[in-house]
């Protein structure tokens, strides 16, 4: 029997080229294949699923809406599901952290929100050029291409990349807040030959870009010279957000405040599409219609946010109890790290893993993760670390036997390319 993914999808796959088994049923931490194997997912639909996959507390609510005959599509229109979610983000995430944003539906994916966040700059503005960073990832369209490091993804886009610049991300050079000096001579040197910018994106941690993590005083460093200088500054936290790297907004820790936010994936908490573009309301210029898009009002979506927000953000419960998960992962992956010479630790929160001097490394324990049932992927340039993105409420013993699989699929990895290259 021929196999109807190979032959008629497109070769862009890639996930079911590294997981190449056909999933039927998932709950939690968990996906469980056609076999009836069970793999532990520390992969969490790239970080779109922070609460597990059909978490029950969305599901209930999401069913009786379903059920209810109540409106699936609103481009933007009003509905109850839009003005609960409202209020809800209003009450529970930006009051409580005193933060003034207008919030804005772009399309519902993570390169909408950037798209927007790029656009709205531009115009407020009245400048054409963005800076963004060493190993960024911002998405697959043009725009988003265009402030996106990686080389492979921005050749896929066919022409010409412009209006952007590149900067040294931290720790580039020597890890020291100094860098700035460079960025600082280049925007008062009126010879430098880079136009002022509209604005600076930058990621907190570099999901895609092999998880290097900004520090604080270099991300309060960074706002502070934006702000001197009058130019925006739009935190991409697709990835990063919504809890993942301990707080609700990964930039909190850093005592920051945006001028635009771009929110996504884990925002409708049940891997719904979903996308939120947040500024500051000065920067509210848009004509009505100015930037739009057809799946802006997905309802389904608003229902399961609006309930992960209660459940979870309502009170500092959550976020404690997620403390202590985030330092067993780190201690976990520091045991593992110091295992192997020159391993190391990369990330913050639950967007981290582990980098290895050998570059082959990371992609055959990867890969051996997976043959003794857990799922996780690769990050960087090189794909030199492994990445780990369990859900949010991964249970303790989820975590304590997923970091088992993972350190034995190390040790198989290292032990095998010792002996290749003996």
């Amino acid at each position: 029997m021929s196999n109807i993914f190979e032959t008629l999808e497109s070769e862009v796959r890639s996930y079911s080229r590294s997981w190449p088994v056909v999933f039927t049923h998932a709950s939690g931490a968990t996906q469980t294949d056609e076999n009836g194997r069970e793999y532990l997912d520390f992969f969490s639909g790239a970080g779109a699923l922070n609460y597990g996959h059909n978490n029950p507390v969305l599901t209930a609510p999401l069913l009786e809406y379903l059920a209810s005959g109540a409106v699936v599509h609103s481009l933007d229109m009003m509905t109850p599901a839009k003005r609960e979610f409202l209020e809800t983000f209003q009450e529970l995430i930006l009051k409580p952290r005193h933060l003034d944003y207008k919030v804005m539906f772009p399309g519902p994916t993570g390169t909408n929100t950037v798209e927007a966040a790029l656009k709205l700059a531009r115009k407020v503005t009245g400048r054409q050029h963005i800076l963004s960073f060493t190993n960024a990832f911002h998405g697959m369209t043009l725009g988003a291409l265009s402030v996106t490091g990686n080389s492979l993804k921005r050749k896929g886009a066919g022409i010409p990349l412009t209006n952007s610049s590149k900067i040294p991300y931290d720790d580039y050079f020597d890890g020291t807040t100094a860098d700035f000096m460079w960025l600082e001579r280049i925007l008062d040197d009126s010879g430098s030959g880079v136009d002022k910018p509209a604005a600076v994106i930058v990621e907190t941690v570099q999901g895609e870009g092999g998880l290097r993590a900004a520090r604080t005083e270099w991300l309060r460093s960074l706002s502070a010279l934006l702000k001197r200088h009058d130019i925006l500054l739009i935190v991409d936290d697709v990835q990063a957000g919504c809890g993942r790297t301990g707080t609700f907004f990964s930039f909190e820790e850093a005592g920051i405040e945006p001028d635009i936010v771009c929110v996504s994936k884990s925002i409708s908490g049940y891997g719904l599409p979903m996308a939120l573009t947040l500024f500051h309301p000065e920067l509210d210029v848009w004509e009505p219609g100015e930037h739009n898009g057809t799946f802006r009002g997905n309802n389904p979506a608003f229902v399961t946010a609006t309930a992960a927000l209660r459940t979870y953000w309502a009170d500092d419960k959550f976020e404690k109890r997620l403390a202590g998960t985030i330092a067993t992962l780190h201690t976990g992956l520091e045991k593992i790290a110091g295992s192997v010479e020159g391993a190391g630790v990369r990330g913050r929160g639950l967007l981290a893993g582990v980098i290895f001097k050998d570059l082959e490394i990371a992609s055959k324990v990867a890969a051996e993760a997976f043959a003794n049932g857990l799922l996780v992927e690769t990050s960087g340039p090189e794909d030199e670390v492994v990445k780990i993105m369990p859900p949010l409420n991964v249970t303790d013993e989820q975590l304590a036997r997923g970091l088992e699989i993972l350190a034995a699929a190390v040790r198989t990895a290292v032990e095998s390319s010792t002996l290749a290259n003996a």
